[in-house]
């Protein structure tokens, strides 16, 4: 299958990228800048000059050379509405396939760290994140161009763990580095679904396969509090724990940090399971605490 990735060069897109690639496709990306493009071809990945902004016709154009095109972009709410809405026009009516990846910050809750009963599977209703409204529109506008002759999923992960993430436990990691103890906001309770890189590209690559025209699909694999994190944290840097408030937190995190690491987000995996026979393969995020590049958060910048 010859695959387009928007957003071959990020955490996720590029995984997709080398993974899809090491199963046999035929893979291209999206590369803004000519060390992008040189970084994809030295994994064997062909790559296509354009952007979400004014090279946006590039990227349509190379959407339309592919079987099926991946949108794993980390854009801003003008690029992805943009792209989204210009994707599914150009290939209604084409057959080809269209996935989106989300992500369950869709549907997180404010709970300032406490914990959250809420948990939902892919087709429960929920109250939309309001900063994250843009995505949720998107998630809709491509489920819906299944009905014009789209092949289109969307695929919702939680909290995406792995080598090189940037998820909770970097940022606690980070955390001793800014105030020399592992952070976590209020009680610690707020709880995040999270699932390891690897089992979100084989969710791709069974999606790919065998996935239904207006698919939404889960990715989840446990839960880890985040004050159960921290304290992994400091037993591994021999520091103490601290609980800041939300305001603290934005001065750790950066106050969009900050929201995520106050929120609570639980989903659960059901379409995925029962229309993909998806199954997580790695299911402890805790087994990261230790990494040589986690530790090297927790130093001071000179």
């Amino acid at each position: 299958m010859n695959i387009f990735v928007i957003g071959a060069t990020g955490f996720v897109g590029g995984a997709l990228a080398r993974h899809l690639t090491a199963e046999g496709h035929t893979v291209t990306g999206l590369a803004r800048t000519g060390t992008a493009a040189a970084g994809l071809h030295a994994q064997g990945i062909t790559s296509v000059a354009g952007d979400l902004e004014e090279r946006r016709p590039a990227v349509v154009e190379a959407a339309l050379e592919a079987d099926a095109v991946i949108y794993a972009a980390q854009a801003g709410e003008e690029q992805e509405t943009a792209t989204v809405q210009d994707l599914t026009r150009a290939l209604a009516g084409t057959g080809r396939t269209l996935v989106f990846l989300s992500g369950s910050g869709v549907l997180l809750q404010r709970t300032a760290g406490a914990w959250s009963p809420d948990v939902y599977a892919e087709h429960e209703p929920f109250t939309p994140e309001p900063l994250a409204g843009f995505r949720k529109a998107a998630e809709d506008a491509v489920l819906a161009a299944a009905s014009e002759g789209l092949r289109t999923m969307v695929i919702r992960p939680g909290l995406i763990w792995g080598p090189g993430d940037h998820g909770h436990t970097s940022m606690i990691y980070q955390s001793v580095a800014a105030t020399g103890a592992a952070c976590y906001v209020g009680e610690g309770l707020n709880t995040y679904s999270h699932v390891h890189i690897d089992d979100v590209t084989r969710l791709f690559s069974l999606a790919l396969e065998k996935g239904r025209p207006g698919g939404l699909y889960h990715a989840v694999a446990g839960e880890t509090p985040n004050r159960w994190i921290a304290e992994r944290v400091a037993a591994d840097l021999d520091v103490e724990t601290r609980s800041v408030t939300p305001g603290e937190a934005a001065g750790v995190w950066g106050e969009f940090g900050a929201l995520i690491m106050a929120a609570s987000s639980r989903v659960r995996a059901v379409s995925a399971q029962q229309e993909l026979g998806w199954q997580p393969r790695h299911t402890d995020m805790l087994t990261m605490i230790g990494e040589d590049r986690l530790r090297r958060l927790a130093t001071p910048s000179a």
